[in-house]
């Protein structure tokens, strides 16, 4: 089907730059541990590894936001919403994305366009310290970020004419889970004997079916 190899195509897009970002974690590991060395071992802190840090975090928090919307991972406030059929589900959710997403992503395009060129015209540096490392290429993940999520936004308004026609949601991409670790922990276990193993699974599958039933829109898996 072209319209589910569309969604699919975009999802994988999202997904596969969402976990490249998230190798940033590593490097932001290493900066802290070695800003907590030099600072209490050493007696001799670096002021440019907190701007390094906030720079690390934020690039991961901005490029992870296409991955989190692609695998409907966001949380979700409202508890009726999982109690909704597809198609009730698939209109509330196309008239949100038309109402608050789509404008507020287009404005954070908009203004973080206008912020990272006026911070690469001017070479901005950091100002919390007095050598502060560039902050531009900083800046610049900003309208990178906005348009994989304004991407993926479309992506998930395309789900949901899917869904008002067919009433079933379209499949996404799935992605490894908490449940493909813990099986993947119990099948190599020897300590654990093969009935207790398979009924163990079992269970922690129908918890997480539950739980995507009521808190992710009844999403299917392919």
């Amino acid at each position: 089907m072209k319209v589910q190899r569309f969604l699919h195509i975009v999802d994988a897009i999202s997904t596969w730059l969402g976990k490249a970002a998230a190798w940033l974690i590593i490097g932001l590991m290493l900066l802290v541990c070695a800003e907590v060395f030099k600072r209490y071992y050493l007696n001799a802190p670096t002021a440019w590894i907190f701007d390094a840090s906030n720079m690390f975090y934020g690039t991961l928090f901005m490029l992870a936001g296409a991955y989190a919307l692609a695998q409907n991972a966001h949380v979700r406030g409202d508890f009726l919403y999982g109690s909704f059929r597809p198609r009730t589900q698939a209109a509330l959710d196309l008239i949100l994305y038309f109402l608050f997403f789509l404008p507020g992503i287009a404005a954070l395009i908009y203004a973080g366009y206008r912020f990272a060129g006026n911070s690469w015209r001017i070479g901005e540096h950091s100002s919390v310290t007095a050598d502060g490392p560039p902050i531009y290429p900083f800046k610049a993940v900003i309208p990178i970020a906005g348009t994989l999520i304004i991407l993926q936004g479309f992506n998930e308004i395309v789900r949901c004419v899917v869904c008002l026609k067919t009433g079933e949601w379209p499949a996404r991409l799935k992605d490894v889970t908490e449940i493909d670790v813990v099986e993947e922990q119990l099948a190599q276990s020897e300590h654990v004997d093969d009935e207790t193993r398979k009924a163990a699974i079992a269970r922690a599958h129908q918890i997480e079916e539950t739980a995507r039933q009521r808190g992710m829109a009844g999403d299917l898996q392919t």
